[in-house]
């Protein structure tokens, strides 16, 4: 299982080297990591195989950091090359699957989150 952890931060420098380290030092590996934010807030989404150790590390390291969100989502590994992105998308408006989240991942893998997880998964054969 693959978790998005929607992480809301202090748009500073800094901010991403400190919660990467708690992260890293509790021995999780991030995935993926994508920041979207002007102004003063911004919301850090990373993808880890478990939320628990994360929230675990932040509560210890960063007690100001909120968790807005987390939430299962589906990783599918991808050839880069032009259209792939469209395919995938293509399956699941077919199965009529609103998609919520969207970014990449490392080893070429795209991560998608939806509210229906299962019509996801089937939509993209990763049942």
């Amino acid at each position: 299982m693959s978790v998005d952890i929607v992480i809301e931060v202090d748009n500073k420098p800094g901010v991403l080297a400190s919660i990467a380290a708690a992260i890293s030092d509790a021995g999780v590996n991030l995935a993926a990591a994508t920041c979207i934010g002007n102004g003063d807030m911004a919301e850090l989404h990373i993808l880890v195989p478990h939320a628990e150790p994360v929230r675990h590390a932040l509560a210890i390291t960063h007690a100001d950091v909120k968790i807005a969100r987390e939430h299962e989502v589906v990783v599918v590994p991808f050839d880069d090359r032009p259209g792939v992105l469209a395919d995938l998308a293509r399956k699941i408006a077919e199965a009529h699957v609103n998609v919520d989240t969207i970014y990449v991942a490392t080893n070429n893998r795209v991560v998608f989150g939806s509210d229906d997880i299962d019509g996801l998964r089937k939509a993209l054969g990763r049942n």
